[in-house]
């Protein structure tokens, strides 16, 4: 049976896990600014998996496809974005070469639209990497069982849409967590944050990070000084993040309920991940590792 979100919420292998999922996003940040962008904010990560299920085909709609028209309302009716946010995500999507109209398919009104050779590589990353990460709390063969099959990721793909647009612990965890999320580069300056972590003990209010350089943030995430402090000052006021010494100065921390946040979004989404790689791939060999 796929895996709880209790299953991982308990599991310090699974927290050690999602620490290492963490740094593998930043990695792909790395590897492809532009692309990773669409993964730096949960808006456009929900964008775009709104985009690839419409490509691959919705569950209980009759026929798939990718067009503008049909991508802003099931944007706008899974209360992702607006309408013209939606439209700008698409064009956007298509003047860095992700998208693609589909030859014979001129009018701009109906035009069809299909994720590039390059999108779908990085998008199948994010896939291979949660898979991968499945496979090394319980030895449960997805990942290998993905790469055989080439109809996999199609498959799998909407069902994980579908199920992360409706799953509340994936797009609202907590207050902290939304805050980074829907920022501008948010979404990675978190990540990063947390690949910080070294250990955690739930009964401490504090995790120490140690000394965090917020230019190496600013450069390596190309965020302005201004709405890096922004955030930071925010996620003070609400008691999320903290120094040692004045703001911005000493070692850094986060707070217990923020780890807490950022644990149980993991959880869910790998669980969603999980269940919907059993019903494409069949069952899962072994049970997760204990590491306690």
């Amino acid at each position: 049976m796929p895996h709880k979100v209790e299953d991982f919420l308990e599991s310090d292998a699974f927290f050690a896990a999602m620490l290492h999922c963490a740094g593998e996003m930043l990695a792909i940040y790395h590897e492809s600014p532009r692309i990773a962008s669409i993964f730096a904010a949960q808006q456009r990560w929900l964008m775009a998996h709104a985009g690839f299920a419409l490509h691959f085909g919705v569950p209980g709609e009759q026929k798939p496809g990718l067009y503008s028209g049909r991508f802003i309302t099931f944007v706008v009716e899974n209360k992702i974005a607006s309408r013209n946010t939606a439209a700008a995500f698409i064009q956007e999507m298509i003047a860095y070469r992700f998208l693609r109209v589909v030859e014979g398919t001129a009018d701009k009104r109906t035009r069809l639209l299909e994720p590039t050779d390059t999108a779908q590589e990085h998008f199948f990353k994010w896939l291979a990497t949660h898979l991968l990460i499945l496979d090394h709390l319980d030895s449960g063969g997805r990942y290998d069982r993905a790469v055989a099959d080439p109809a996999a990721f199609s498959r799998m793909q909407p069902l994980i849409a579908t199920r992360i647009l409706g799953s509340d612990a994936v797009r609202n965890p907590g207050a902290t967590y939304n805050l980074f999320n829907w920022a501008n580069s948010g979404g990675l300056v978190m990540d990063y944050l947390m690949s910080r972590i070294t250990e955690f003990d739930k009964s401490t209010e504090q995790v120490n990070l140690g000394k965090v350089s917020l230019k190496e943030i600013r450069d390596r995430f190309m965020i302005s000084n201004t709405h890096l402090k922004r955030l930071f000052t925010q996620a003070a006021e609400m008691g999320s993040i903290g120094w040692t010494e004045a703001s911005f100065k000493g070692d850094m921390w986060l707070s217990r309920k923020f780890v807490l946040e950022y644990w149980g979004y993991q959880a869910a989404k790998f669980v969603v991940v999980d269940g919907v790689a059993e019903e494409v791939l069949g069952p899962a060999i072994g049970k997760i590792a204990s590491r306690r």
